[in-house]
């Protein structure tokens, strides 16, 4: 048998850590499913649904990831996932949205409202800010069918209008 975890670590930044993670949690029998990771100023972040053994205890996993050298000042956390560790239809991404420029404070807010008249789900979210003043936000979006060609004119008209570049592509 097994049972559902949330496992999120996060710690300073440095190279070998999905692989320091991926291999002592496979070398434990867990099975990572939906994951993510993103360096995050000097940090780093990790996060899985991951599927456990029995045998392995919520506690015992954070304390065999704390045992990792790499994640030697890492605040690890592991909780039971109760939700459905399958997305949905609204999980697919349909489009992938970058929007380029100079930062802009609200920028984020006012994007993702634009998603919800149109009932479109942002899967996934990321933003930059590059060492040259320039700021960078991606997101994969499931946007309906009969809704995505007016809801990408939306994003790309709002974009233009606060002096941002926009580009779409799609999967």
């Amino acid at each position: 048998m097994s049972h559902i975890a949330l496992v999120s670590v996060f710690c300073p930044d440095r190279t070998g850590l999905i692989a320091a993670i991926a291999g002592r949690m496979f070398d434990l029998g867990a099975n990572l499913g939906d994951t993510t990771f993103a360096v995050l100023g000097s940090g780093a972040e990790f996060t899985s649904i991951t599927e456990l053994p029995d045998a392995i205890e919520n506690e015992t996993l954070a304390a065999e990831l704390a045992s990792v050298p790499e994640l030697a000042e890492a605040k690890i956390t592991v909780t039971d996932f109760e939700l459905d560790p399958i997305q949905d239809q609204a999980g697919k991404i349909t489009h992938r949205i970058t929007v380029r420029g100079g930062d802009q404070p609200g920028l984020i807010a006012r994007l993702s409202e634009l998603f919800i008249e149109y009932k479109a789900n942002i899967v996934r979210l990321s933003s930059e800010k590059t060492p040259d003043g320039n700021y960078i936000l991606r997101i994969s979006v499931s946007i309906p069918e009969g809704s995505a060609e007016s809801c990408l004119a939306t994003v790309a008209n709002t974009a233009e209008g606060l002096q941002l570049s926009c580009d779409v592509e799609t999967p």
